[in-house]
């Protein structure tokens, strides 16, 4: 019987197989907190998802200049923003949605009916920064 061996941290693997779990697991991760950030970001632009302002706090409203929708816009070049980093700096750019998440969860839980979201996102920040960890061996 022949067996097989992971690479090392930090070296490349021909194929996503031959790659060790937790290099798996930061490309993984990698992917879905690049596309997710920006698949997202687009929609706070055309709201085909859903109606993004319903999800911003009023004391938030109160505060930011123009309506909800306009706030919406800001978050969701933020949003797009964040993703790209990641795709291209994901030791920084985890740490960026993880705190980008953390104000999110904040938001909702300032707004009543949200929190299941707000324990969804939750979730979402815990993969952010094991992303961040993760990158610390394989984003070099």
């Amino acid at each position: 019987m022949t067996t097989t061996t992971a690479p090392a941290p930090g070296r490349t693997a021909t194929s996503i197989a031959a790659m060790e779990p937790a290099q798996q697991a930061f490309w993984l991760l990698r992917i879905a907190f690049t596309v997710a950030p920006i698949a997202f970001g687009l929609d706070k632009f055309f709201n085909v998802m859903v109606d993004w302002p319903q999800y911003l706090a009023p004391w938030i409203n109160d505060i930011a200049p123009g309506s909800g929708q306009d706030f919406m816009y800001v978050v969701g070049a933020i949003e797009i923003v964040a993703g790209l980093i990641v795709a291209l700096r994901p030791r920084i750019g985890a740490y960026v949605v993880a705190a980008w998440l953390a104000g999110i969860i904040f938001n909702l839980l300032t707004l009543s009916g949200y929190y299941d979201v707000a324990l969804r996102d939750f979730g979402l920040l815990l993969g952010a920064l094991t992303l961040g960890r993760l990158s610390a061996v394989y984003d070099r």
